[in-house]
């Protein structure tokens, strides 16, 4: 089977409720098709630095950022295909490389430990990743329920709705059940649109009939915010009280 290996394109998110899901998707009728999987169960193990560097400087919105995280559809086992994704962002336009490897190899690369076997531009992409941010380990396994929809006429017009978004920061395998913390409220959607170019004049009508809005949100980014940042916040705290209670 054959997979796209690189994308480049915008990628517009939106917060509907149910009901402006529904209309979205009457209106999405003569104009798209579902994917052919149907909804997907998307896990993602996202790697960043022992301060969060990468996380925490996608936050301040810089013109560029870059995150790394290994993909699986479906749970997973030790040699379950999964894809290693490098994703870039630099000026509002999204950049995207994925390699597919075994999930037992994936995670050992993304850890340090040993480089696949594939001599490719996008494994030399990832490696000088690894090598520049030193050592990465796993901080937050996110997943969600995903249905995607395909432009009838051949064009990269793409739309998904991602609901019952969770994390978490323990447990972090694609080989473990999904459970975790709710990054929304019950009955709101994320809708993202990903295309290489203009908006479909039938989409921008239901957006302004809808009254739904572009809007900026991060899975990862939000999980840092909403669980691991009070986290950590909370554990230096009693640290510090230790320290001082001990001088």
């Amino acid at each position: 089977m054959s997979f796209q290996t690189v994308f480049k394109r915008y990628e517009l998110k939106y917060l509907l409720t149910t009901d402006q899901k529904e209309s979205v998707l009457s209106a999405m009728l003569a104009y798209m098709r579902p994917d052919e999987y149907g909804k997907t169960d998307i896990r993602n193990i996202y790697f960043d630095t022992d301060t969060f560097l990468l996380i925490r400087r996608s936050i301040e919105k810089p013109i560029y950022k870059e995150k790394l995280r290994i993909r699986s559809y479906g749970k997973a086992d030790a040699d379950s295909v999964v894809f290693v994704e490098l994703k870039k962002k630099y000026k509002h336009i999204v950049y995207k490389r994925r390699i597919s490897l075994p999930n037992n190899e994936a995670t050992a690369w993304l850890s340090g430990n040993k480089c696949p076997q594939k001599n490719t531009q996008i494994a030399d992409e990832i490696n000088y990743f690894i090598k520049l941010y030193g050592t990465l380990h796993p901080t937050v396994f996110l997943s969600y329920e995903r249905e995607a929809y395909y432009s009838k006429d051949g064009s990269d017009f793409r739309v998904t709705f991602d609901d019952n978004i969770l994390c978490r920061q323990e447990d972090l395998s694609l080989q473990a059940d999904i459970y975790g913390e709710r990054l929304l409220p019950e009955g709101i959607v994320l809708m993202e649109i990903k295309c290489g170019g203009g908006i479909p004049l039938w989409m921008t009508d239901i957006l302004s009939k809808e009254k739904i809005y572009k809007t900026s949100f991060s899975k990862y980014g939000t999980a840092y915010k909403t669980l691991i940042f009070p986290q950590n916040h909370k554990i230096n705290s009693y640290n510090m009280l230790e320290v001082t209670a001990n001088v």
